[in-house]
């Protein structure tokens, strides 16, 4: 299967069902009260994270995802069912942004993490809920509320525990073959592996760990050449790093040198990123021309203070012997270094009503929460009417427009609503 590591999607959540108005109507009650039901909720769109899913593979035929209205209200106090909720699976370390605000609204990081992406709206009243000491026999009934919808940005961070790195055809897909069930392609050329592959590495103690064979990285990755800023956002979010070092040099290059660049790759991308721990590993040294290199890598990993194994990934020579170092380090170093701040909604924001004009000089007013009201009155019904006049009047709307310098007649815009200012 292809990897897909960034995908942009729609979702709607369900519009709450309409509220209805109605009366009793029995036989011997002749002046029976206001009975219309409420309208049932919309459902919401939920992402659930699960560990079966390793790409968003799905998103690019799947763009659109819509869940269902909630029932409308009915005669008798019935209320309206609620829709269920249409529950999206993602995999595990999916970063959810939301397009028009630029706020990241879910980092999904565990199996079974479940986060309300777009809420359903509210099921609307029926008449027998304006039912009060002033008005016996109310007519009105709300809409219901719209349901979010949203443009979605999506993005996979891997979260694996090990993450491979170094300059292509060293040898970091030969390890990830040898030590795991993962089976990336093998070739002499630069650039085979070209998406991360994960693989489960199994071990003699208690707990096995996922290690990460990510693209090769060369000289101005953090600028964007070649994989570039792919291969750094995979980085980020392993525990460790393999730093894998061709130490035969069979592409004529200093083993010393393309340590040195890699490193100040990740300096660049993240300062952060560059005190990720990491372990050098000499690959390649079942081949005579890397005797050569082998004592000054050691020297630098000592100069470095790092830990320094040689391998072979072909052969298998000094691999069970760096797995059984990982998986004793492991534990003790922490899983998640990268925290995602995921942004709430601002309940003042919400409250916020804010007042422009737009190209043509009308006058336009908004507000999250005074655009629902809009969206749920039935203009049609007088008292509909007059209870949004009163909130519109307690809010100090009428006042603020006339601070604008509003004239009788000007064109008023709220949501998708729109009318002629009179006093």
């Amino acid at each position: 299967m292809e990897f897909i590591d960034r995908a942009k999607i729609y979702v709607k959540a369900g519009d709450g069902g309409s509220g209805k108005s109605a009366f009793r109507r029995e036989k011997f009650v002749p002046k029976g009260g206001p009975s219309g039901g409420d309208g049932g909720r919309g459902g919401d769109i939920v992402f659930l994270a699960d560990e079966n899913e390793n790409t968003l593979q799905y998103f690019r035929y799947h763009r659109k995802f819509k869940a269902d209205n909630g029932e409308a209200g009915d005669i008798k106090n019935q209320y309206g069912r609620n829709a269920e909720p249409l529950v999206i699976k993602v995999p595990a370390g999916t970063v959810v942004k939301d397009e028009d605000t630029g706020k990241i609204i879910a980092d999904l990081t565990a199996d079974g993490d479940r986060k309300v992406i777009a809420k359903g709206g509210r099921g609307g009243r029926g008449n027998a809920k304006f039912k009060n000491a002033a008005n016996r026999a109310p007519t009105m009934a709300e809409f219901g509320e719209a349901g979010e919808a949203k443009t979605l940005f999506l993005e996979l961070k891997l979260l694996a525990d090990v993450g491979l790195i170094g300059y292509p055809s060293v040898g970091k897909s030969s390890l990830i073959r040898k030590v795991s069930a993962a089976r990336p392609e093998v070739a002499d050329y630069h650039f085979t592996t070209l998406t991360p592959v994960l693989g489960v590495v199994n071990t003699d103690y208690e707990e096995n760990f996922v290690m990460a064979d990510i693209p090769g990285l060369i000289e101005g990755a953090a600028d964007g050449v070649g994989l570039g800023h792919d291969f750094l956002r995979h980085v980020e979010r392993t525990r460790l790093l393999l730093h894998i070092i061709d130490a035969a040099a069979i592409d004529g290059r200093d083993p010393i040198e393309d340590y040195n660049k890699i490193n100040a790759e990740l300096v660049k991308y993240s300062e952060k990123l560059a005190k990720k721990k990491q372990i050098l590993v000499a690959n390649k040294i079942d081949l005579p021309s890397a005797d050569e290199h082998l004592k000054e890598l050691g020297d630098l990993a000592e100069k470095e203070n790092l830990p320094f194994f040689k391998i072979s990934a072909a052969t298998g020579k000094g691999t069970k012997e760096l797995i059984g170092y990982l998986a004793k380090i492991l534990p003790d170093i922490q899983k998640d270094e990268e925290i995602i701040e995921v942004e709430e909604d601002d309940e003042e924001e919400l409250e916020k009503i804010k007042i422009s004009r737009d190209m043509s000089g009308d006058f336009v007013v908004s507000g999250k929460n005074l655009e629902k009201i809009v969206y749920m009155t039935n203009f049609e019904n007088d008292e509909a009417l007059r209870r949004f006049q009163y909130i519109w009047r307690m809010k100090g709307i009428d006042d603020k427009l006339k601070e604008m310098g509003i004239k009788e007649g000007d064109t008023v815009h709220i949501g998708e609503m729109s009318f002629e200012f009179r006093e």
